[in-house]
């Protein structure tokens, strides 16, 4: 136990319960920061002292040891809240969902063992005593049901420090020692760089820093990505977003610098910063000189591969893994081989090593190339090495071998990640509905092959795979799981992707800054290119007056990522005859208008659309009338106050082929436009995340062959509309954390192709009768909808399997957005 909770525990022993609600329930109401939170807590336990006065007047106060526990949980989670700053409100979120979990304590106390006291001695008590009893014992109830139903506080993260990965870190324990003296100890230094060459660990060795207890205590951290083309304006704009201000637009950099330093100063009055501004790139000086100002209690650390960064009090240099530490990671990750004689292993270690140059980087993907190979191909990987003329500078040079080793199907599927942008987390969804329009056939099915291709590159080290919460994809449903790639790994599958002969060169990227527009487009390029990606900032025109006589008469697959407020898509676009596949992501701050959405509508062979964070209308897609698609893809998207109405448009011919759509985090929607229910060849419907959806359309019955039906985190949807229950081809429906559903319909037994049901945290929604004739059916919940709901039918029902699952939903998008 830590000291944390061993201190307000300590003076528990031999008290009385009812001194101990009174005491905590003062500290409670004390709590000004966190002044919601706290009252709820206050509330609760208010409602709890006449009901604990009464049980202490007759009983051993043992019987309360349950509820003086959680009491003692609860003076713990006061005493935190009473340490945190008043400005952290990204911390609000986090301290609602503990206390929703101790008040949560004390109403079962008042369900379940408070009512057994009761029944067994109900003699003890006064008629009055008991109604009064239960009555408080209702109130508390009620109150928490009212506390679940409030639509939780869903905030931006956006310049947390990143979580540690559970990899022993070989070689850092010194660098970390003293890094971490002149970060603490040593209050002269204002600016500190981190300079290493890539690979090496520079941004391991800050993150470890972060979480260090020590730097922990002193400073309030905020952690911001900067990558190659730093944008100062959407830092600054970060920052104060997650310091709970609203999103503001800044017309030029002056303007965003006087922000910051308004907001540093205001940061300052509650305790020192320490600003991290991981990978600074050469030759970013006026950008770093806006972060680089005097002011008591703020520090800047910075990393970058360059040592020659101006402006620093301090300079440490990283230094690669000595031979020891060097060692113990290659054998870790590349074990001896099996049948291998030790000298032979020991033998080739260090021709390894010498190549790796201590770069752990280099260690880590080598290795995994090299694991649970013979011996033999270890040795034809050594002397390739020695035969091969030099063709990448240093470290990539090193890495070519782990990309020559690949499959042809997974070396384009490496080279594809070069096209996304730098140091970004993206939905493994937004890469796989790429795939599969540049490389199958475009069925639904086929994701599952795209699925793995992203699992075999993270095998071999050559990008990550990060779960966002439930780490489910047996359903092909792959939003909660993004993809992130180091930028010498990125800078790899560019450099092989243009070293591809120019007239089969498959991937052409372009980056517009401000309206400057690349000079060097040749036609051969324009031809020959399958996937385009075009990124412009946040001063960008949209004019594309010198584009729009291009034309790209091959691509398939088209990624544009935006930051400005308004983008006007470009006329090219509809020359694009083979284009299958539109991904449109909005970097920027603010929500970002589209226009010249029609451009789409001669697109004859669009499959796929998605479009993140701009604000758009059902009816917008509608109008496209694009026969063809197949996935619409909606995502942090605004409707705003548009009519649902379809006008005049035959949605079962103009929207024939659509199979699925994808609705998440879309917190404006209330309702679904009705002409949904007429896409009769709709397959998957998914609406996650979207908390003001209050209903679904009664004509949803009608999608006849719909066989996936998810709903996940909807928190005000009471029910589901009773035409659910002619959905007979409907496969799997999952209604984890709709805490507001109450019911099911009352015929959903008659959905007898229904064999999956996800219902995390649904134990007060009713289950009808009719569910028993439902048979081999597979239900994943927690362990209190199950006890509740299922586990009184698992001796009724037909080969029913209820699996318990305690996996924490993700209702933050903080890790996903570091712009």
């Amino acid at each position: 136990m830590n000291k944390a909770v061993e201190l307000p525990l300590s003076g528990f022993v031999g008290a009385v319960v009812s001194q101990l609600l009174t005491t905590v329930i003062a500290e409670a109401k004390l709590v000004c920061d966190f002044k919601s939170v706290s009252e709820d807590l206050a509330t609760t336990m208010d409602e709890l002292v006449p009901i604990v006065r009464e049980i202490e007047s007759i009983l051993d106060v043992g019987e309360l040891k349950t509820l003086e526990d959680t009491i003692g949980e609860a003076q713990v989670l006061v005493q935190e809240c009473k340490g945190v700053k008043k400005w952290e409100i990204h911390l609000n979120s986090y301290y609602t969902r503990r206390v929703n979990k101790v008040n949560k304590k004390m109403v079962k106390f008042c369900q379940v063992q408070l009512q057994l006291i009761m029944r067994r001695d109900q003699g003890m008590y006064f008629t009055h005593t008991l109604v009064a009893m239960n009555s408080c014992v209702q109130t508390i109830c009620k109150r928490f049901d009212d506390l679940l139903d409030v639509r939780p506080r869903v905030y931006r993260n956006l310049c947390s420090v990143p979580k540690l990965d559970n990899k022993n870190h070989v070689g850092l324990d010194l660098p970390l020692m003293m890094l971490q003296k002149k970060v603490v100890d040593d209050d002269s230094l204002g600016s500190l760089l981190v300079s290493a060459p890539p690979g090496c660990g520079k941004t391991t060795l800050v993150t470890k820093l972060c979480h260090h207890q020590a730097v922990k205590d002193k400073f309030t951290i905020l952690y911001s990505v900067v990558s190659s083309i730093p944008n100062f304006r959407v830092i600054v704009q970060n920052l104060l977003q997650h310091n709970g201000y609203e999103a503001v637009t800044f017309e030029n950099n002056p303007q965003a610098a006087n922000a910051l330093k308004d907001l540093i100063e205001e940061l300052t009055e509650d305790g020192p910063i320490l600003l991290v501004l991981d990978d600074v790139w050469h030759g970013a000086h006026d950008f770093l000189k806006y972060f680089q100002f005097k002011l008591p209690g703020y520090r800047v650390l910075v990393t970058s591969r360059s040592s020659d960064l101006p402006g620093f009090d301090y300079t440490y240099t990283l230094q690669p893994l000595n031979e020891k530490d060097a060692k113990d990671l290659l054998v870790r990750v590349a074990p001896l081989p099996f049948n291998a004689s030790q000298a032979e292993y020991d033998q080739l270690l260090p021709k390894i090593l010498k190549r790796c140059n201590g770069l752990p980087l280099l260690i880590e993907v080598i290795g995994v190339s090299l694991k649970d190979k013979s011996l033999f191909l270890w040795k034809c990987q050594v002397e390739s090495w020695s035969e091969k003329e030099t063709i990448l500078d240093g470290v990539l040079q090193l890495l070519l071998p782990s990309f020559t080793t690949l499959e042809k199907h997974l070396k384009d599927c490496f080279m594809d990640m070069g096209s996304f942008l730098e140091d970004h987390k993206i939905r493994a969804s937004v890469i796989i509905d790429i795939w599969v329009e540049l490389y199958g056939k475009g069925t639904t099915s086929s994701s599952f092959a795209y699925m793995k291709y992203l699992h075999d590159l993270a095998s071999k080290n050559l990008l990550k795979l990060i779960p966002l919460g439930r780490n489910e994809d047996e359903d092909g449903f792959f939003n909660e799981l993004v993809v992130t790639q180091h930028d010498v790994l990125r800078e790899l599958a560019i450099h092989q992707s243009e070293s591809e002969p120019i007239m089969e060169r498959k991937r052409l990227s372009l980056v517009i800054q401000e309206d400057n527009y690349p000079d060097d487009l040749s036609l051969s390029q324009r031809e020959s290119a399958r996937f385009l990606s075009i990124s412009t900032d946040d001063l960008f025109s949209s004019s594309w007056e010198e584009m729009n006589l291009f034309q790209f008469p091959n691509v398939k697959a088209l990624l544009l990522n935006i930051s400005s407020s308004n983008y006007a898509l470009p006329s090219f676009i509809s020359t694009m005859k083979k284009l299958k596949v539109v991904i449109i992501i909005n970097r920027g701050s603010d929500l970002a208008t589209l226009t010249n959405l029609s451009y789409l509508s001669s697109l004859k062979n669009l499959k796929r659309i998605r479009v993140e964070k701009v604000s758009i209308t059902f009816l917008d897609i509608l109008q496209l009338q694009l026969g063809s698609l197949k996935k619409l893809s909606l995502f942090m998207c605004c409707f705003g106050e548009v009519s649902h109405d379809k006008i005049e448009i035959d949605v079962s011919k103009t929207l024939s082929s659509l199979q699925e759509i994808d609705i998440d985090y879309c917190y404006d929607l209330k309702k679904l436009p009705n002409w949904i229910c007429e896409a009769v060849s709709l397959e998957r419907l998914s609406i996650t995340n979207c908390h003001k959806l209050s209903m679904l359309p009664e004509a949803i019955g009608s999608l006849s062959k719909l066989e996936v039906l998810r709903l996940c985190s909807c928190i005000n949807l009471t029910e589901l509309p009773k035409t659910t229950a002619r959905l007979n081809n409907l496969q799997f429906l999952d209604i984890s954390h709709c805490l507001g559903l109450r019911k099911l319909p009352l015929e959903i037994g008659r959905l007898q192709k229904l064999k999956k049901i996800y219902m995390n945290k649904c134990w007060k929604c009713e289950l009808p009768d009719s569910v028993r004739n439902l048979e081999n059916l597979e239900v994943k919940c927690d362990e209190e909808t199950k006890s509740i709901l299922w586990e009184v039918l698992e001796e009724k029902m037909i080969n029913l399997t209820v699996q318990e699952e305690e996996t924490e939903h993700n209702l933050n998008l903080l890790h996903m957005f570091k712009l």
